[in-house]
């Protein structure tokens, strides 16, 4: 009989203190003969997948021979393509499992001295796909304990799996490849999971602290730019400059789907229209003429992307990086009909005929420059508008967050760490995790704002007196919500002064600069409720030191660097001593802290979840003085139909309705966009029903975003440091915009999931006594305008 049967009751149950952990396998202690294992940590299963080569051949051609240099047989493919299937399963698309296996796979082969073709004969693939299998867990590779760069990127459930093999280190060769998280991203990640504040995943990234990144035309992903950042570079570097940002408008002018020319795409996702013949086609698709490929073609209609600008004849052109021609705008109309800005240093898109004028400038290019040289002739406008937009969640190959934020493909540039803070592909998934934990557990606890609050003042002037009074009002409001409710972060964004104090202003001196701030201390001094659990950020304007020392207040160099020590002395003593009585009473994990930042500045919110950016300037008025002027509408049509000397003249009014009528060209109108303020959420209503502070608000808007920089303007009007261009780049689109610009009106509104914000002045001009500032909300990522009577 058996003897589990017999004597049940003898079997020996060990308890939490017993001595031994693993008991004999007798049968009267009733343990097994191969004991479970004493963690409780399960590795997660997969379902092996068949995997064809042809599928995943983009994807190791995009690693292996763009990234390594190294060519893949078809046998070595094959191989590749059966351990990814096997040991990721479904998951080596969705979840991005098989760019990491090929990236290990390569690096270790380069290690080992691999030739550079990869054949998949023979035993050294077979050995590096083995040595790979043993640090996988769940279809992720898992390294030691140890971390390391590349090590960091992993934050699966699983224990880490002793690797014996090359994958333990990275080699410096590696480094200068990785633009994914930061280091310490998982560590900080255990640290404070547990917190509930979400002010522990606020971080500030300054304008000279964000990642020198440089898009490759070529093998089309960034790159880490190979220089040292410098105030004094090369001259070449101003020519990089410009490459840059026109290769990423013009990447994502060609991933717009009015500029792609696949059959497919059309009879899938394109209305049909019926042409003269009685024929149903597709719908035809805009293809891009490089400016050179203009020479003898001459009376041709075409679409063109180039830096708007001035010739030295004072003439308007319009430049690529294969040359220049000039500009005819007699019959030329902006898309959409006033709603965006046009002026010379930004890049447009520009629909109309090519005459030549052999007499004039010769055959081909003008001098004997060769390319790149003024293209002779004119070319005759018939339509001009912005570069199409692109939504951040389509630019990091995620879906809406409202959806989960799940990634739904390999497309995008997932994996690039812009900030410093960790890619989207990496921690994107597991930060909106904490986000919706963090944040949406404080909107159910209490019907309070809660936590997720920024509040933003612009033009804080402490040389006024009425200022002070204005913030002593606001803070006193914050000052009374309960413990724990107070706003995360305080933005204070300048001038600081009304006159730049260090040329010799009205405002005094560098003696009574000081004694703004210091006033400005003892005012935050009387709320330490505030100080000792908010983040106060100040962002400095042309007025401030040192810039207006040279500048007088006028358009400084940008990006700005941040106040100097000298003068915030004292800011930083009133936080100290508010932290300081804070810890008296109980300790605080996270303190008060005051961060002085440049401009423009950037604030991360777990992680790439949500970016803000802010920005100072006075922008709007800098459009209107030098923004292009169009005839009306109706001169433009009275002149269509009149004849004309020449094919230039001889614009068809049927080409330009073509091209006007396509709003997809330059994106869906402004108006379309979701405006935070009560009694303007009608879309269908023209132009001329909007109020004019909202039509100039919602123009403003669209150039700046669909430009993808906060300052497109030639460098002579806005000076620029060229190593430091990137920080102006809006690509992708950050989550909020905070434009402040005293000269145009506050507002709040979306344009293509970004939600810009203009505070305006802190105490409103012609209203006496009363302060406007934005209360930002990152739960629901919407800000509104308040206000308050002193």
């Amino acid at each position: 009989m058996n003897a589990n049967r017999i004597i049940p009751s003898l079997r020996y149950n060990a308890g939490p203190n017993a001595s031994d952990p693993v008991p004999s396998s007798s049968a009267a202690f009733g343990t097994p003969v191969h004991p479970t294992r004493l963690s409780d940590t399960t590795t997660p299963s997969i379902l092996p997948i068949s995997l064809p080569p042809a599928t995943l051949r983009p994807l190791a051609f995009r690693t292996f021979t763009k990234k390594y240099n190294l060519n893949l047989t078809s046998s070595a493919l094959e191989t590749i393509a059966t351990f990814i299937g096997t040991h990721c399963g479904s998951g080596w698309r969705e979840e991005g499992l098989a760019e990491k296996v090929l990236d290990e796979t390569a690096k270790a082969w380069k290690k080992n001295g691999g030739n550079v073709i990869v054949p998949g004969e023979g035993s050294d693939l077979s050995n590096v796909l083995q040595n790979l299998e043993e640090c996988m867990v769940g279809g992720r590779i898992v390294h030691q304990p140890t971390l390391t760069r590349h090590s960091s990127r992993n934050f699966d459930q699983g224990p880490p799996v002793p690797a014996q093999n090359k994958f333990d280190t990275v080699s410096s060769h590696d480094a200068h490849v990785s633009i994914g998280p930061a280091a310490s991203v998982r560590d900080h990640f255990e640290e404070e999971t547990n917190s509930k504040d979400p002010r522990h995943w606020l971080r500030i990234v300054d304008a000279f602290q964000q990642p020198q990144l440089i898009y490759n035309a070529i093998n089309k992903h960034f790159e880490v730019a190979g220089r040292r950042a410098s105030l004094l570079p090369d001259p070449s570097h101003k020519t990089i400059l410009f490459h840059n940002r026109y290769h990423l408008v013009h990447q994502r002018l060609l991933r717009n789907e009015a500029f792609q020319t696949s059959t497919v795409a059309f009879s899938r996702s394109r209305p049909l229209r019926r042409s003269s013949s009685e024929m149903v086609i597709p719908q035809q698709a805009y293809k891009l003429t490089p400016i050179a490929n203009l020479l003898g073609r001459h009376g041709s209609t075409h679409v063109i992307l180039g830096l708007l600008g001035t010739s030295p004849t004072g003439a308007l052109n319009l430049s690529d990086l294969t040359g220049s021609i000039i500009l005819d705008l007699h019959h030329a109309r902006p898309v959409p009909e006033d709603g965006a800005w046009f002026t010379p240093g930004m890049i447009v898109l520009a629909e109309g005929l090519y005459e030549e004028e052999g007499s004039v400038s010769g055959l081909g290019l003008s001098g004997d420059s060769g390319v790149g040289g003024t293209i002779g002739g004119t070319f005759h406008v018939a339509s001009v508008g912005g570069p199409p937009c692109e939504r951040r969640d389509i630019t990091l190959g995620v879906s809406d967050s409202k959806e989960g934020g799940n990634i739904i493909g390999a497309g995008g540039f997932g994996w690039v760490d812009f900030l410093g803070v960790g890619s989207e592909r990496a921690n994107g998934f597991m930060m909106r995790s904490l986000e919706k934990k963090i944040i949406g557990q404080q909107d159910s606890a209490s019907g309070l704002p809660g936590r997720s609050r920024i509040v933003v003042l612009g033009e804080v002037n402490l040389d006024s007196p009425k200022t002070l009074e204005g913030l002593k009002h606001i803070l006193g409001i914050y000052a009374t919500e309960p413990v724990g409710q107070i706003p995360m972060a305080f933005i204070l964004i300048g001038n600081f002064t009304r006159h730049a104090v260090l040329a010799g202003g009205g405002s005094g001196g560098s003696i009574e600069y000081k004694e703004y701030f210091d006033s400005l201390a003892s005012t935050l001094s009387e709320y330490s409720s505030i100080l000792e659990d908010s983040t106060f950020v100040f962002v400095p304007g042309d007025n401030d030191p040192w810039a207006s020392a040279f500048s007088a207040g006028a358009a400084a160099v940008l990006p700005k660097t941040a106040l100097p020590e000298i003068y915030t002395s004292r800011v930083k003593r009133a936080f100290a001593a508010a932290n300081a009585d804070a810890e008296k009473v109980a300790r605080r994990q996270l303190k008060g802290e005051v961060v002085w930042s440049t401009n423009p500045t950037r604030m991360t919110l777990f992680g790439p979840a949500q970016e803000l950016v802010v920005f100072r300037d006075d922008i709007s008025g800098r459009l209107r003085r030098r923004g292009l002027r169009f005839r009306p509408a109706d001169e433009v049509d009275s002149t269509a139909n009149t004849s004309y000397n020449s094919p230039g003249e001889a614009m068809r009014s049927t080409d330009r309705e073509n091209f006007v009528g396509t709003d997809v060209v330059v994106d869906r109108i402004i108006e379309d966009a979701e405006s935070a303020q009560p009694g303007l959420q009608d879309k269908g209503s023209a132009n001329a029903s909007i109020p004019p502070d909202i039509h100039a608000a919602r123009k403003l808007i669209k150039t700046i975003l669909d430009q993808g920089h906060l300052s497109p303007f030639p460098l002579t009007e806005r000076p620029v440091l060229w190593d430091h261009g990137n920080a102006l780049s809006l690509y992708p689109l950050p989550s909020a915009l905070i434009l402040m610009d005293p000269e145009s009106p506050p507002f709040a509104l979306t344009y293509e999931g970004c939600h810009a914000m203009n505070p305006g002045a802190l105490m409103v001009p012609g209203k006496k006594g009363v302060a406007q500032w934005i209360e930002y909300d990152v739960r629901t990522r919407k800000g509104k305008t308040r206000s308050i009577r002193c």
